[in-house]
């Protein structure tokens, strides 16, 4: 072989060679920026992926808040003789139990316009007491049942404990009898007295469920989702 075709073969070897190179170069160069890409855009994903995040959270509280502003807005309209701070009280629990046991608050406020009218310090004939109307001996039951300490009878008066004893006395009704409406009957005549006429087949007296639902119905016209923005 010449010398002139070995310089020509080595040009070549070395051209093919720089041209190896460049596209290695190019590849990883590339490569690179891909990876940064990908990185960047992941990134970016976790950023909207936590900026979604935080609005959802923000429009919970925002909920949240407008739910508490109607509570405490039905409180103040129709209590009669509580203080600013025990209808500060009433509006928490009522919040705190609704969230806790899947309740509409406006049907515990309802219940409790039925009950009691909303006034201070109420007991019937039969020995119910405070907002919900509830027995000392169903109170006792519940104090056991939910590890809530029982003081007596004069329990039943304050409003937060009260609150609490009737939403959980409410719950359980719900769970026994499978239904918001015999629950609301149970409430009022006894579950004993309600598993009864069931058993025997005889006519289930509706007027308080349905006095129950008016004051609901009256509650959410008056009050609507919208009333605070």
């Amino acid at each position: 072989m010449s010398a002139q075709s070995r310089m020509a073969r080595k040009a070549g070897v070395t051209l093919s060679t720089s041209v190896t190179a460049f596209l290695i170069l190019v590849y990883v160069v590339q490569s690179g920026s891909l990876v940064y890409l990908l990185l960047e855009r992941s990134r970016l994903q976790e950023t909207l992926h936590q900026k979604d995040v935080q609005i959802m959270e923000m429009e919970r509280e925002i909920d949240e808040l407008r739910e508490r502003l109607k509570i405490f807005q039905i409180i103040e309209d129709f209590q009669s003789g509580f203080t600013p701070q025990e209808r500060d009280i009433i509006g928490e629990v009522i919040f705190t139990q609704s969230k806790r046991l899947g309740y509409d608050p406006i049907l515990l406020l309802a219940l409790i316009l039925t009950e009691s009218s909303f006034r201070k310090g109420q007991e019937s004939y039969m020995g119910a007491q405070g907002l919900m109307q509830v027995l000392p001996s169903t109170g006792y039951w519940l104090s056991n049942k939910y590890k809530m300490p029982w003081k007596g009878d004069m329990s039943l008066f304050d409003p937060h404990y009260n609150i609490r004893m009737g939403s959980y006395y409410l719950f359980e009704l719900i769970l026994k009898f499978k239904n918001v409406k015999k629950a609301l009957i149970a409430y009022n005549m006894g579950p004993e007295a309600l598993s009864g006429r069931i058993k025997l087949k005889e006519r289930i007296p509706e007027g308080y469920a349905r006095a129950v639902m008016k004051q609901y119905q009256m509650l959410k016209e008056t009050y609507p989702d919208s009333l605070f923005g």
